[in-house]
């Protein structure tokens, strides 16, 4: 584990605090801002910069299957020369996002969301599998309700029409649904998160009604990231 050189990374959070601003609340999502800076990058990219005497190996865009391969050759690539992977991401594959926060884990590297980033969904995972981590003031630990129904609406519809179908969706649904929390708990428990994070907030966030197939985000405060284990103090 690199824990020897987060020294560095100390200075960098406070200088970083700084460049938090204050951002508009979200109405639907109040514990969130209306516009969360998770980087508009349409497939994860990873580059190597020194950020205020840091350096800093920065994973930001979407989670996609190619992003455990791409972290595994920027690992390579990078070997040694940097301190702690930063992340900012919208999400993405959930899968992927789990893959790639085992190997940050297996190659011993403190993750971190600076003030100002947001980490959302896949996001989390990946996060988490930093064997130290950080979520500076101002940055965004953000979830959601995970489920496996991409298309809400489709699934209504289906619904709708009742009798065997219905039954049918019904099943696949639960069964989905039970190998996902399954998966879940497996990966809270290897990172030494609480197991409670998906019990307290992430299982208890719902659609928002207004609006089609949008869903709740819920964003950790500084006191419930400590108290789920999913981010440490530093000092």
């Amino acid at each position: 584990m690199r824990a020897s050189k987060l020294l560095a990374g100390l200075v960098a959070a406070a200088l970083t605090c700084g460049q938090a601003t204050a951002q508009a609340r979200d109405p639907a999502n109040p514990t969130c801002p209306a516009n969360p800076d998770w980087s508009n990058i349409p497939s994860m990219t990873f580059t190597y910069e020194v950020i205020n005497g840091v350096r800093v190996l920065k994973a930001e865009g979407r989670i996609d299957q190619q992003t455990p391969t791409r972290l595994e050759a920027a690992l390579a690539e990078y070997e040694d020369q940097f301190d702690e992977i930063w992340l900012r991401s919208p999400g993405g594959d959930a899968r992927a996002g789990t893959q790639a926060g085992f190997i940050i884990r297996q190659a011993g590297y403190p993750t971190r969301i600076p003030a100002g980033w947001a980490c959302f969904s896949a996001c989390n995972f990946m996060f988490m599998g930093g064997g130290v981590r950080f979520v500076d003031p101002g940055g965004l630990f953000m979830v959601h309700m995970f489920t496996h129904v991409g298309q809400g609406s489709a699934v209504r519809q289906d619904l709708a029409r009742g009798g065997e179908q219905t039954a049918g969706i019904v099943g696949e649904i639960e069964q989905a649904s039970a190998l996902l929390a399954t998966e879940d708990n497996d990966f809270l428990i290897r990172m030494g998160v609480s197991r409670n994070l998906l019990t307290d907030i992430m299982y208890q966030v719902r659609a928002v009604p207004a609006g089609p197939d949008r869903e709740t985000r819920r964003c950790l405060s500084q006191d419930e990231i400590i108290r789920y284990n999913v981010g440490h103090r530093e000092g």
